[in-house]
């Protein structure tokens, strides 16, 4: 009888492992401790369902996914892959090389269905008792009973796994004195000693090297979270605050479902919101990840090659879109930039730099519903961006047709203004004169795409308009005003952004002076034969000397009369001057140094002529 229950008991035990092993994991991340781990599993449980956690033979904490069938498993792993939901080293694990459970907590993750095949029969605990059916009062196991598995098979009953503890060790009194909290922390591990290194960064109170060693730095980081949160900042944390620190990272970590990506195609790594967000596709320089469940939050990691230049580029092209409201604060550096802009309804924070030939950054776009999430966001992020590899995207990377950029990048179209005219440098404090048309009904008017300005004059009579920059601008050249009466056969140029904001520079238009009156006398006005277009008004009517003789009028609208092409008409030079002065506005008189080149005349007049832009 004996001998028949060990028997049973072995082959018991020998099926129970052929089951187990049939299982396979796929493992995507370890950690060296359990609230690491804990916090880990809890992030990466926000966006998958079948999260689970063990303990190793090594120590360290697995991170897994599963159970599923070997080929399930590399199905799985590879799909995540392609998405870029796990790190690029997960791996699949056959059999069952994990030993006590950790997550979900209180649960066994090894007695979980199998998924992508059947559900092997798996017995609670593979040890002798379970003898066969018809063994009435099976007796204990004798000594001689087979060794059991390397790696023990999952309890019927496993104890609960302690709560998630963000501490290394237990809290102690409230009043610890440094002295004590000094001797604490010399019992700490460096992988502890490291995790609050990486905790301080991830705040943004340290910035040097996660190596445990608790130099100036590292005190200087502890004494700065300490003054933040209230506390005698003795730039010694004790037991209590490193647990508030390593805490305060835990939860906010598993609220956003924080993940580390390692994108391969754009060569960054980040750690994003995968609670909110999800991975969309590629549009170079772009790699979009969508809002998620009504998060409200887009993320695009930018990815380019190319050098100051091209990132002076990128740093223009994301204020014209549609997806970054104007206005917020701006930096722009010889390797780096910042931008933020905010309408009430949607915000937007974007950050890139320049490094070896290659520019690698993140942006967010978020609406309300995500406010109250973005700063810890823009924390993980900033903390973890690291540009990787030497590869950047490949405006040829995925070829799309116009109806799935269209979806990939909604929102993200370039934004235009209202209308857009021409106008000129009067002052050398960057006023602008313009046409009374280019700021009528605006909700913001800005002078060449970027710098914001404010109407400090407008005269319907005249016609004309006076801006003033709200941030400093230094004009290249101001026009130079000529007093003198024309006379009829001139020859004169305007200046101006004849196809409104479509070019970046402003062209020349040839033509003369066919009149020194209006059609019906007008003595402040002068005709012109010239092709000018909408765009050109606003811009400086210029003789062959580069003195401005009058400002382009826009062309008259509605009425009776219907004027052929090849007429228009501006405001004489002098009637402007009167109304300036005026104004208290001083210009400058013109200095005749004989007719320019055309080479010179072109550069004379794009210098002082600007784009005035008109938003709504």
């Amino acid at each position: 009888m004996r001998v028949w229950v060990v028997a049973a008991a072995f082959l018991c035990w020998f099926a129970g492992l052929a089951a187990a092993q049939e299982r396979a994991w796929v493992q995507i991340e370890a950690q060296p401790t359990l609230a690491e781990a804990q916090a880990r599993a809890r992030a990466y449980a926000a966006a998958f369902p079948d999260v689970a956690g063990f303990q190793m033979a090594s120590g360290w904490y697995a991170i897994v996914l599963g159970p599923y069938t070997p080929e399930a498993a590399e199905a799985r792993r590879r799909q995540l892959l392609a998405d870029n939901l796990v790190p690029g080293d997960a791996f699949v694990a056959l059999g069952a090389p994990y030993r006590d459970p950790f997550w979900p907590v209180g649960a066994n993750p090894a007695l979980a269905p199998l998924q992508g095949g059947p559900t092997p029969e798996l017995t609670a605990d593979p040890a002798p008792e379970a003898a066969a059916p018809d063994v009435a009062a099976p007796e204990p196991v004798p000594e001689t009973a087979p060794e059991p598995a390397p790696e023990p098979a999952p309890e019927p009953e496993p104890a609960p796994a302690p709560e998630p503890a963000p501490a290394p060790e237990p809290v102690p009194d409230p009043d610890e004195t440094v002295a004590q909290a000094r001797a604490s922390e010399g019992d700490l591990t460096k992988e502890q000693r490291q995790a609050l290194q990486s905790a301080l960064q991830w705040f943004g109170f340290y910035s040097s090297a996660i190596d445990g060693a608790i130099g100036p730095g590292t005190r200087a980081g502890m004494e700065a979270w300490q003054v933040a949160n209230g506390y005698e900042p003795t730039g010694v944390l004790t037991t209590r605050q490193r647990a508030a620190l390593l805490g305060e990272r835990a939860r906010i970590e598993a609220e956003l479902g924080l993940l580390t990506i390692t994108e391969r195609e754009a060569g960054i790594e980040v750690a994003l919101p995968m609670a909110m967000v999800a991975f969309e596709g590629y549009d170079p320089p772009f790699v979009t990840y969508a809002a998620k469940d009504g998060s409200g939050l887009r993320v695009f990691l930018l990815s380019q090659p190319g050098d100051a230049g091209a990132l002076r580029g990128l740093y223009d092209v994301l204020q014209t879109l549609d997806a970054v409201p104007a206005g917020g604060a701006r930096e722009l550096g010889d390797r780096s930039f910042t931008l933020e802009g905010s309408d009430g309804t949607r915000s937007a924070y974007a950050t890139a730099q320049v490094t070896q030939g290659l520019i690698k950054g993140w942006m967010l776009v978020w609406e309300p519903a995500a406010a109250d999430k973005i700063e810890a966001v823009k924390k993980a992020m900033a903390a973890t961006f690291k540009p990787v590899g030497t590869r950047a995207l490949d405006p040829g990377l995925v070829p799309l047709d116009d109806a799935s950029r269209a979806g990939l990048l909604a929102g993200m179209e370039v934004r235009r203004p209202e209308r857009s005219r021409s106008g000129v440098f009067v002052a050398v404090d960057g006023t602008v004169l313009t046409v009374a048309q280019a700021v009528q009904s605006c909700n913001r008017i800005t002078i060449d795409r970027e710098t914001e300005a404010e109407v400090v004059l407008v005269d319907e009579a005249v016609g004309i308009a006076v801006l003033r920059p709200k941030a400093p601008l230094a004009p290249r050249a101001l026009a130079g005003f000529e007093p003198g009466a024309l006379r009829p056969g001139l020859e004169v140029a305007v200046a101006g952004y004849s196809y409104e904001d479509a070019l970046p520079a402003p062209a020349l238009t040839f033509g003369s002076v066919a009149g020194v009156t209006g059609l019906d006398g007008e003595p402040d006005l002068r005709r012109l034969s010239i092709a000018a277009l909408p765009g050109d008004a606003g811009g400086p009517v210029l003789d062959a000397s580069g003195a401005m003789v009058g400002l382009l009028m826009p062309a008259p609208q509605g009425g009776a009369r219907v004027l052929p092409e090849g007429v228009a008409f501006a405001t004489s030079a002098p009637a402007i001057s009167a109304r300036l002065a005026a104004a208290g506005i001083t210009v400058q008189a013109a200095v005749r140094d004989g007719a320019l080149s055309p080479e010179d005349l072109t550069r004379r007049a794009t210098a002082m002529t600007v784009l005035v832009s008109c938003w709504n």
